[in-house]
């Protein structure tokens, strides 16, 4: 790395002048990018005035440098404390950093904490602890952020940002920093007041305004931030400053931390940080409501476990840990006092100095939605494929129209290759990221998901919804809620699983949920299509979502996640009562595993912890009831290789898919008899959630993902390649504000 140059872009804000500054004029990749910079409050002052958002005047005629945004793929992540997306979404944010296309990190609160910028114990015992000052560690935590954000783009910490304010659409102001040297890359610092307590009762946080136990929100300005102005916000203005900004950056994908994740009375576990719930939220809300309105390019979703992913098995490998690492060392300013940014603030987050690695969190990342592997369908006829996944909140659905691509196989006649159609979007918002499906006895497909609702005397609720085809190939009915094991008003009840499913010889599903307790609940289809209640199955300290599937004898299999352990439930036979929990003699696996049919049994595929290597076993129903026992000693544990990534593992007739160290999407075909490792090939994508796979009426088999830019990507044995369905999507760079 070149030696790092002293930033001019960050000078102490009582270094800068009352007074408009020149006009900036940024020139990239051929466009010209001309606006005036908001001016700096004079020295000592954290703000000229004080203006409630939504009723402060028009103000001074000055904008900003926008960002570049480019057509195609736009990434926007929503968090609420500088350093949650450190910690709980990379290695998935420097990825995206690496591809080049748009990326914006969106922090609501300033993070200001008890603005004491120094660590507890270790090498700091016997050093007295600075003063606290919410202002200066609030500047600190965003200079830490900056040199982080630059270095993964740039490989140069010091690299210059443009930094300028902005009005939001709740009517207040917002700090917007673009990298100069890689202008797809900006932050955006809304700055409000942040909770201060993980949880405890604060109510002049966003729990406190979602809740209405206060009306308002203030700022909790940062020294040296262009913004010169203190506001607060309603929930309604905190929902519109989020939905502003996304019109203005239209993402295609949003990442966001997972608004229901969090237990304060589970022993040995840290409970989520009341922000990250709230925050998240707020977010969601925002994104439901910026999905009704069309004018954008369809965007997925993607959540992700806050502090509860230090507690579980660790995920990602040496590799990945050493950067990610890296990156959490240069925003904690570990080489402290080297004020290498020039700044009386300093130049990061000392608090994280004394434990960069968090409580375990450096060594995971979990998407704690959108994991399933079962929403490709095959459909009746040969080559038809049926995909599902969220879009704008909303069900999606592609398909493929059945036939052949040429006439190479024995007796085919040589036809176009089949077209695809789609996204339709159907049914009404509120759609939580993931789809399950399955296939019923009569070539029908059913759609299982579950759905966030924000209105009705409870407010905020979620529920099981699911949809059939009114006939094989027809369309789908309307989503019927399925409702949740425990009353929305019990604690901890919205903390529930994507469901899993099986379906019997008859046509009746059973859905399975971990429910809010963290045990396993089921609801069953009765003879007449209407549902049984929901019904306890037990379990304890259960984790993410179950995977469930039934043997060629009709016998269900359910497997889950304790911290420790996998634990299975099975029947004896087909209709009989599901037994367990019992432990399936395997570690806890890092990621909600994949469970197909093979046989009188089912075949299990995870990955190790600590190294991602990608695992399968073969379970059966035991000869003692209600025994579950590895099918023989040949059939331990098999390693299949593939490069250390995270995620679930997509399998169909012996065609694999998985999510490789790099982000990538890769695949590999069995070996005959399965003997030897398999050869992964590397895809050349970035994706959102999980892939799926099929295989159709003639044997031939397909993988799909949908990437980041909202697409689906499919492969298979009657195509040439990864290829997307539909055009790419058109973002485009917003117009100059005018005030």
């Amino acid at each position: 790395m070149p030696p790092r140059a002293r930033s001019t872009s960050r000078l102490p804000r009582r270094a800068l002048p009352s007074v408009v500054l020149a006009t900036l004029l940024l020139t990239v990749t051929g466009i010209q990018l001309a606006r005036p910079a908001v001016p700096l409050a004079a020295s000592g002052s954290k703000a000229a005035r004080t203006v409630t958002a939504g009723t402060a005047d028009t103000d001074r005629g000055t904008g900003e440098a926008e960002p570049v945004r480019a057509a195609g793929e736009s990434v926007m992540q929503i968090v609420s404390h500088p350093d949650d997306d450190l910690f709980f979404m990379n290695p998935d944010l420097s990825q995206s950093i690496r591809t080049g296309h748009s990326l914006t990190s969106v922090y609501l609160t300033a993070g200001e904490a008890d603005g004491v910028n120094s660590f507890r114990g270790g090498k700091n015992r016997g050093v007295p602890l600075p003063a606290p000052d919410k202002e200066r560690y609030a500047e600190a935590r965003q200079n830490g952020i900056r040199a982080a954000y630059a270095e993964m783009a740039t490989g140069d910490r010091t690299s210059p940002w443009q930094r300028s304010a902005i009005r939001t659409d709740g009517g207040g102001w917002a700090e917007l920093d673009t990298l100069k040297a890689r202008p797809e890359v900006s932050l955006v610092w809304i700055q409000l007041h942040e909770a201060g307590a993980s949880a405890a009762n604060r109510p002049h946080s966003l729990h406190g305004l979602w809740d209405g136990q206060v009306r308002t929100l203030g700022s909790e300005l940062s020294s040296g931030t262009p913004v010169t102005e203190n506001f607060s916000y309603t929930r309604d203005q905190v929902v519109q400053t989020i939905t502003g900004l996304l019109k203005r950056f239209q993402p295609t994908y949003v990442r966001m931390l997972d608004p229901t994740n969090g237990r304060e009375s589970t022993p040995h576990i840290l409970p989520d940080h009341q922000d990250h719930m709230y925050g998240a939220r707020f977010a969601q809300l925002a994104l439901t409501e910026y999905g009704k309105t069309g004018k954008h390019p369809h965007f997925t979703v993607q959540n992700y476990l806050g502090y509860l992913n230090g507690s579980l098995p660790h995920v990602l490998g040496p590799e990945a840990v050493r950067e990610k690492l890296d990156t959490l060392k240069t925003y904690a300013w570990t080489d402290y006092p080297n004020n290498y940014c020039d700044a009386e603030a300093g130049c990061g987050d000392r608090k994280v100095a004394g434990r960069p690695t968090g409580p375990g969190w450096v060594y995971g990342i979990r998407h704690s939605r959108n994991n399933s592997t079962s929403w490709l369908q095959s459909g009746a006829r040969e080559g038809e494929l049926w995909a599902f996944s969220v879009l704008d909140t909303r069900l999606a659905v592609w398909h493929r129209e059945p036939g052949t691509k040429d006439g190479s196989r024995a007796g085919a006649r040589s036809e176009p290759e089949p077209a695809w159609t789609g996204p339709t979007l159907l049914g009404g918002t509120g759609l939580d990221s993931g789809i399950t499906s399955e296939k019923l006895p009569d070539g029908r497909i059913a759609l299982f998901g579950t759905r966030t609702s924000f209105e009705g005397p409870i407010g905020y609720r979620r529920d099981v919804v699911t949809a059939v085809q009114s006939s094989v190939g027809g369309p789908f009915g309307p989503w019927q809620s399925l409702g949740m094991p425990h009353s929305p008003q019990a604690p901890d009840s919205l903390d529930i699983s994507a469901p899993a499913v099986t379906v019997d010889r008859e046509g009746r599903a059973t859905v399975y949920l971990r429910d809010g307790g963290h045990a396993l609940s089921s609801r069953t289809q009765l003879p007449d299509g209407s549902w049984a209640p929901w019904r306890a199955l037990g379990g304890q300290q259960v984790f993410g979502d179950p995977a469930a599937a039934v043997d060629s004898q009709g016998r269900g299999y359910v497997f889950a996640q304790t911290l420790t352990s996998t634990v299975v439930w099975t029947q004896d036979s087909p209709g009989a009562p599901l037994r367990g929990p019992v432990p399936a003699a395997l570690p806890a696996t890092p990621v909600p595993p994949t469970v197909r049919p093979d046989g009188d049994g089912v075949r299990l595929y995870f990955r190790e912890p600590g190294s991602g290597t990608v695992l399968a076993v073969r379970f059966a129903a035991g000869a003692s009831t209600g025994a579950v026992t590895a099918a023989a000693p040949t059939d331990a544990v098999t390693d299949l290789g593939g490069r250390a990534g995270f995620g679930p593992v997509s399998a169909t007739g012996g065609l694999l898919a998985a999510r490789d160290g790099s982000g990538l999407l890769g695949t590999a075909v069995l070996p005959p008899g399965r003997a030897g490792v398999p050869r992964w090939n590397r895809g050349s994508f970035l994706f959102g959630g999980a892939p799926a796979s099929t295989t159709d009426t003639a044997g031939n088999t397909s993988v799909a993902a949908v990437a980041l830019d909202g697409r689906l990507y499919w492969t298979g044995s009657d195509a040439s390649g990864w290829q997307p369905v539909g055009p790419a999507p058109v973002t485009s760079r917003p117009a100059a504000d005018v005030h």
